[in-house]
């Protein structure tokens, strides 16, 4: 120790005194001289990941924002990058922002959670143990476990959420999930005007399709889509938050920036969707449009009104060409796509109907699987690993998954495991209807926002699969929010606005 009025001859023993701050320069020495010997891409990757376990000593929700942020960047690193790391960069973070979270609660003799069972809890549960139970059916563990943890990771977020969010604390993870989209949603516009360069995603012989850091424009759309409504309501709750607040209140400016934030935002992920080109984020996104219209207005009849008006102005549009032909051509062959299913083993396959064929064929090939294995499945994770044994002749190649969520788990937990899935589902969205009626302003539009995502999911899921590119770690983190909006409205709790 220093004492006062005597000069030491080690400028930095006044510094290396504080056991923190000494950790924390040797931590920095230790972490600059690892950038320095690694390649560059690893040096960013690791700086990124330390600038998370920082964050999270900080404030939790700090981390967690870089974890959404880096999280989809796992197909981008996995493509582009001449290294392979053990794990992607999402799952690695993930590990570390929360080993740091419960270290920090051991080391200051703290409980790791004050509560391990939210309202979500019951309905993961439910499904996760189903799902578990295919191990028994599956020929490759590996396969099976991939599949299950991301589960047991949206049950571990959803309730890690729940425990730092308490209070209006939640706004700032929607923040965080909502600048995750706009970082991917500027990629996809980059993308867009010929950043990508992809020839087999030209759009009218001047675009490119958008991807973002999904290497595919559908689960980009996807990503974009599950994060559109909520923000869109935070922008309508703030918006609304500020006509009722006189210019002299001092929350007058915080409420205006918010509104602007998220309105920008919203723009931004709309216009982003449209250059993505996929025909399942727009029809979710009509879905999820819809079901907000009919939610928002606390009379439904208004709601009602709101949606027939939508529709009446869509048909009317359509009819007087008002709607852009490419539009039309597109939305017109999503339908004859889902409705029109046929055999498409003796059909001749031309440049114009090869996607169509080509997804219809994988979903046969998920039927195939299902008869086969009617009630338990083959296996979750395992279309792709079983999925030479019932292809179509002239499709070899898996895809992954059957692009279609609901045959994609038919196939692999049979009709047990799907009809699990939707009960989960089922009362996952009954509790979020409830919420619905939360008496602070801000929490009910996040939880209209938050049933629009649902919607959006299940209507886009008839396409692909979005549980792909860590989308599962945000669908996790909504689910949490979604469980702290319940629990307080359970609790009559009226969180005051700050």
């Amino acid at each position: 120790m220093i004492e006062a009025g005597r000069t030491s001859s080690f400028p930095l023993a006044a510094i290396l005194s504080n056991r923190v701050q000494y950790l924390a320069v040797i931590g920095s020495v230790a972490l600059g001289l690892v950038i320095a010997v690694v390649p560059v891409p690893v040096g960013v990757m690791i700086g990124f990941i330390t600038t998370a376990v920082i964050l999270t000593c900080i404030t939790p929700i700090a981390g967690l924002a870089v974890l959404l942020i880096l999280a989809p960047l796992r197909t981008l690193i996995a493509t582009e990058s001449s290294f392979q790391l053990p794990l992607d960069i999402g799952q690695i973070t993930l590990i570390a922002v929360l080993s740091t979270y419960f270290a920090g609660r051991v080391a200051s003799h703290r409980r790791l959670l004050q509560e391990t069972w939210t309202s979500i809890t019951t309905p993961l549960i439910l499904f996760i143990v189903v799902a578990g139970l295919s191990v028994f059916n599956s020929v490759s563990l590996s396969a099976w476990l991939n599949e299950w943890v991301k589960w047991l990771q949206i049950l571990a977020l959803s309730i890690w959420v729940c425990e730092i969010a308490r209070g209006n604390r939640w706004r700032w993870i929607v923040l965080a999930l909502v600048f995750s989209g706009i970082a991917n949603a500027l990629i996809g516009m980059y993308q867009f005007f010929g950043g990508s360069g992809a020839l087999h995603l030209v759009v009218g012989d001047r675009f490119f399709r958008a991807f973002g850091t999904f290497g595919q424009p559908n689960p980009f759309g996807g990503f974009i889509g599950l994060l559109l409504p909520i923000s869109m309501m935070m922008a309508l709750a703030h918006a609304q938050g500020l006509l009722k607040t006189s210019v002299s209140n001092p929350h007058h400016l915080r409420k205006g920036g918010l509104a602007l934030i998220y309105g920008l935002a919203s723009v931004v992920m709309l216009v982003a969707i449209g250059m993505s080109w996929s025909r399942g984020a727009w029809l979710g996104l009509a879905g999820a449009f819809g079901v907000i219209a009919l939610t928002l207005p606390r009379q439904r009849k208004w709601g009602l009104l709101l949606v027939g008006g939508a529709v009446v102005a869509f048909a009317a549009g359509w009819y007087f060409d008002l709607i852009p032909s490419s539009l039309i051509q597109r939305l017109s062959s999503s339908t004859q796509e889902l409705f029109a299913f046929e055999d498409v083993r003796g059909i001749d396959i031309t440049p114009e109907n090869f996607a169509i064929a080509e997804r219809l064929a994988h979903w046969q090939a998920a039927l195939n699987m299902a008869t086969d294995q009617p009630f338990v499945g083959v296996g979750l994770g395992h279309y792709e690993v079983v999925y030479g044994q019932y292809r179509l002749i002239n499709w070899s190649e898996a895809l992954g998954h059957a692009h279609n969520t609901y045959l994609n788990l038919l196939a692999e937990l049979g009709i047990i495991g799907l009809l699990v899935y939707g009960k989960a589902w089922l009362l996952i969205i009954w509790l979020n209807w409830r919420s619905t009626q939360h008496p602070d302003v801000v929490a009910r539009f996040a939880a209209v926002g938050l049933l629009g995502t649902w919607t959006y999911l299940h209507i886009h899921s008839l396409f692909d699969n979005l549980y792909v590119n860590n989308v599962f770690i945000h669908l996790g983190v909504m689910l949490g929010i979604l469980a702290v909006l319940n629990d307080q409205l359970r609790s009559n709790v009226k969180v005051a606005t700050p």
